[in-house]
């Protein structure tokens, strides 16, 4: 399908979702380099989506799907596969991966404050290194839309920079991380693309995000912190309480 506007109406004051933070990734050559240095792997993928039982039949939506290898390896398995990005470069990118594999999701241009979703309620959604685009009142908003997509027993995936250190220790272990991972140019993200991270957007604490998914109406099933800076929640909506 097409890529399609899928926009809600917001107030004036709403964050600027569609004014970008930190690296500039306005260009195709920038989305391209983005791609390499995310290292997109489709047998990373496909274990996801194994996890997730994305399968033939079910609607997934990816939050922030960037260059759309989690969407196009959905629709490879036959599922109803939704991106959706507020990067016009993002998407004409992740077209084309879809292109290139014979499949057709549906592309949306929105953002996780304004998507709407006008299909049957999903049964996975997923954000992936995207939702620290947000400060922390705006993630909450974006947990409240993503739940409301999603129906009732359904899953919702997060993953991203995340901090599970203790506060006190935050500039060393900050420090360790950049140093760790940079890579010299070409090679992968860079120390300058990690000190832009932290200084201009928004990765937060991992039990902040706990109460925001929790008061976004759904359970953390499990989580994973692999390092001090990253990690994973797998959520579920609840289900509606049963009347007396």
């Amino acid at each position: 399908m097409s890529q399609t506007e899928s926009k809600r109406s917001h107030p004036s004051w709403s964050f600027p979702e569609y004014t970008p933070v930190g690296t500039d990734l306005s260009s195709p050559a920038a989305v391209a380099s983005y791609d390499r240095n995310q290292g997109t792997d489709a047998a990373a993928d496909d274990a996801l989506l194994d996890r997730l039982g994305v399968t033939a039949g079910i609607c997934m939506v990816d939050l922030g799907c960037g260059t759309g290898s989690l969407v196009v390896q959905a629709a490879r398995r036959g599922a109803e596969a939704h991106g959706v990005d507020v990067s016009e470069e993002m998407l004409t990118h992740a077209r084309g991966r879809a292109r290139r594999f014979g499949v057709t999701p549906h592309w949306h241009r929105a953002g996780f404050l304004d998507y709407a979703h006008r299909a049957a309620p999903a049964d996975v959604v997923t954000t992936k290194s995207a939702l620290h685009q947000l400060p922390d009142f705006w993630k909450q908003q974006a947990l409240l839309n993503a739940a409301a997509v999603l129906r009732p027993g359904g899953t919702l995936y997060v993953w991203d920079v995340m901090f599970s250190f203790d506060p006190a220790e935050a500039e060393d272990h900050l420090q360790r991380w950049i140093d760790s991972a940079s890579r010299p140019q070409g090679e992968g993200f860079t120390r300058a693309d990690f000190e832009t991270h932290v200084r201009e957007e928004f990765s937060t604490y991992t039990w902040v995000l706990e109460g925001m998914i929790e008061r976004a109406g759904l359970e953390i099933v499990s989580h994973s912190f692999p390092r001090t800076t990253h990690g994973e929640f797998l959520c579920r909506k609840r289900l509606p309480m049963a009347s007396a």
